[in-house]
């Protein structure tokens, strides 16, 4: 008899990987951090268009999970860099490959929108 996966289960590898990225801007900090390298707390937040609360407690969340850097400076004014860990980095052919099927998604809903468009 096959054994059944539990997700469930608190062994479950899948689970543990979803848990981390849980959250409706975890992904795409971690996808702007790979496509743009080390950035500052304002890029990051113009890149995603995010408010400064939800971005504040992403990054503590993404940081205190070992998947960015915050590398703090003593300056004045204060300034603070956020960079993708090596964990991190590991996930960056899963975030490419995540992106293709993205791109694929985007064309099928194109192809719909069109012969939506010549049924009118």
């Amino acid at each position: 008899m096959k054994k059944l996966i539990l997700y469930n289960d608190d062994a479950c590898p899948m689970k543990m990987a979803c848990q981390a990225l849980e959250g409706k801007w975890k992904i795409p900090v971690i996808y702007v951090l790979s496509e743009n390298g080390t950035l500052r707390y304002g890029e990051l937040r113009q890149a995603l268009g995010i408010t400064n609360v939800m971005l504040s407690n992403t990054l503590k969340d993404l940081e205190a999970e070992g998947l960015i850097l915050r590398v703090s400076y003593n300056e004045i004014p204060p300034r603070v860099d956020y960079s993708l860990t090596s964990m991190a980095e590991d996930l960056i052919p899963i975030m490419k490959a995540f992106a293709r099927w993205g791109t694929l998604l985007m064309e099928e809903q194109e192809k719909r929108c069109l012969i939506e468009d010549e049924k009118e």
